[in-house]
């Protein structure tokens, strides 16, 4: 399955460490100044890019020396610089999406990203966002597995739709059988498993699956209690 990571124009200080995926087999594209972090991580950019408005004149010139290609676009567009990074990805066959730097600072720009899984998901594309607290995915109506990962060791599930119809999860700490869940539900917000492989199913609707963990300020907190 080839596999795509994108970063964004986020806050760097939400993007997780790249080395993660440094032993694989990974294309790298860069939307505008996350074509910059590419760079400062020492990684030459399969693509970037963008209009770059948001990188001095400096790094631009270091990202085009580095990147592979590049690809310039006007300030002025219909499409964000990030949203034309994914289309890159998909005209690179990837099947595999995971997209850095596109959450944290503003509001307007976090959830348009996470809404970008959605025709990704539509087209059977494995899509997820990643930062140095949350895994991000959004899932379709049908059975899924989800195995235990240490590092997000929190699992929520909420409603992207009006309704998500007989929601089970089996092997979590808060099980529950045929559930319904509303738009605004926290039923199931900050649950975990307790087998190594757990399910989720659910009959119609769809559903934002976030892993989490605590910040290592909350983290310092909870061990000195």
């Amino acid at each position: 399955m080839k596999k795509v990571i994108v970063v964004g124009g986020g806050p760097k200080s939400y993007i997780p460490s790249l080395q993660r995926w440094a032993e694989e087999d990974v294309e790298w594209i860069g939307a505008d100044q996350g074509a910059e972090v590419l760079v400062e991580a020492g990684i030459s950019p399969d693509a970037a890019i963008g209009d770059f408005d948001s990188v001095s004149e400096r790094s631009y010139q270091k990202i085009k020396e580095q990147a592979l290609e590049l690809h310039t676009y006007p300030d002025e567009k219909d499409e964000t610089d990030l949203e034309l990074a994914i289309k890159e990805a998909l005209n690179r066959k990837a099947k595999h999406i995971v997209l850095l730097g596109v959450t944290g600072g503003r509001m307007d720009h976090s959830q348009a990203n996470i809404q970008l899984l959605y025709p990704l998901m539509e087209k059977g594309i494995k899509a997820v966002i990643v930062d140095h607290q949350n895994q991000i995915e959004m899932a379709a109506s049908g059975s899924h597995k989800i195995e235990e990962d240490p590092q997000y060791p929190y699992l929520s599930f909420l409603p992207v739709t009006l309704e998500v119809k007989e929601l089970t999860l089996n092997g979590f700490y808060y099980p529950l059988s045929r559930a319904h869940l509303p738009f605004g539900s926290t039923l199931c917000i900050s649950n975990r498993l307790v087998e190594d492989t757990g399910t989720f199913s659910f009959e119609s609707g769809i559903l934002l699956v976030i892993r989490s963990t605590d910040s290592m300020e909350d983290q310092e907190k909870g061990s000195s209690h």
